[in-house]
């Protein structure tokens, strides 16, 4: 059995147990575990290494890069600013950024961009890599350009455009980037260990994410807007690796933290805006999570899919009950959180698995945090 580190309500021994079974079949090489259940932390677990090489353990604060896990956190800080009277998720986005309406988008409503629905998947113009780490470039030509699809009418997955959208109508409300904003307003308050552009002085607790075998798009039978989408510029899972991606801000998809302080940050969705003791939003203020946007296939996933207000909320492919939502990273990072039982699992791991849509490992945390509460 591999060795688990960390601390556990016995209750919950299944969801190591599980983790324990994913490091020995070699599932995971490194991973972390941590669930809230009713305001408390009562996992909180860490297990095998930090690279293919086995070189070191993954340790208690090991940091990795959470991908698209990141969008809960540049979410929750558009839903901080609803609740505080400062946005409104049903104003067009030219109320914040006049230079939007370029293109003919005059009519896109913030909500839009927080389901993926404005039609702003991807970049029209050609985008480097290392492009990503440009804020004003990437923003100015999402400003410029024409919706790919009629906005409204259909969820795309922004896999890496939402967080340069909805982080640009942050700056211009606070004055001053999202992942800043995010620091000193909720990892802050919250002393959770998550950075949205990570400093340099945390790289030495950095795990490199393992990526999967690479992916030939081309080959593949993908909608036409999954292919524009991910191919400009191509998302490469060999990126961390790069310094310029640590330390730019890519609020979908450079979050780094590990699964005790994502868990932590996203308790406040399932504690109704209040985390260890920190309110930071109300009930209203996250019952608009639940403010189904859209439901329908993906025309970028190629699935169905079903957002609220920033979160994935429960389908048939995914039966999460009614007052839960998720969202998770490429390669297989997970957080996922129920209002009903007050209950909130992540997993954050260092091997990728291929895939956007995330795969069973997560699923199977989340399965036997949900079966200890049952028993």
């Amino acid at each position: 059995m591999a060795d688990i580190a960390g601390s556990w309500d016995e209750r919950f021994a299944g969801v190591v147990a599980t983790l324990s079974d994913s490091l020995d079949a070699g599932g995971d090489i490194g991973a972390s575990v941590a669930v809230f259940w009713r305001g408390e932390p009562v996992v909180d677990v860490w297990g095998g290494y930090v690279d293919e090489a086995r070189s070191a353990p993954w340790e208690e604060n090991t940091l990795t890069n959470v991908w698209s896990t990141t969008k809960t956190m540049t979410v929750l800080c558009t839903l901080m600013l609803a609740d505080r009277g400062e946005l409104d998720f049903h104003r067009p986005v030219t109320a914040y950024w006049p230079e939007f309406a370029a293109g003919g988008k005059h009519r896109i409503e913030v909500r839009h961009l927080m389901s993926h629905t404005a039609g702003l998947s991807g970049w029209t113009e050609h985008l480097e890599p290392e492009g990503l780490a440009d804020w004003e470039r990437c923003t100015s030509m999402l400003a410029a350009q024409e919706p790919w699809w009629e906005p409204g009418t259909a969820s795309g997955y922004h896999a890496v455009t939402q967080g340069y959208l909805i982080g640009e109508v942050v700056r211009r409300i606070t004055g001053v980037s999202v992942g800043s904003w995010f620091a000193e307003e909720v990892a802050g308050p919250l002393g959770a260990d998550f950075f949205i552009g990570l400093p340099a002085s945390e790289d030495a607790r950095v795990s490199i994410v393992i990526p999967p075998p690479p992916v030939d798009f081309s080959a593949l039978d993908l909608p036409q807007f999954a292919v524009r989408t991910l191919s400009n510029p191509p998302i490469d899972a060999t990126m961390p690796r790069h310094e310029w991606w640590r330390r730019a801000e890519i609020p979908a998809a450079n979050g780094y933290g590990n699964a005790r302080s994502v868990a932590l940050i996203q308790s406040l969705v399932a504690g109704r805006g209040a985390a260890r003791g920190t309110r930071l939003v109300s009930e209203a203020g996250c019952d608009v999570i639940f403010e189904q946007q859209s439901d329908g296939m993906d025309l970028v996933l190629g699935m169905p899919a079903r957002f609220g207000m920033g979160y994935g909320l429960s389908t048939e492919v995914m039966p999460i009950g009614d007052r839960a939502c998720f969202w998770g990273g490429y390669g297989g990072s997970l957080i996922l959180m129920d209002q009903e039982t007050d209950l909130t699992v992540c997993y954050v791991m260092n091997r990728m698995e291929a895939g956007l849509q995330g795969d069973l490992r997560g699923a199977n945390i989340a399965l036997a945090a949900a079966a200890a509460i049952q028993g």
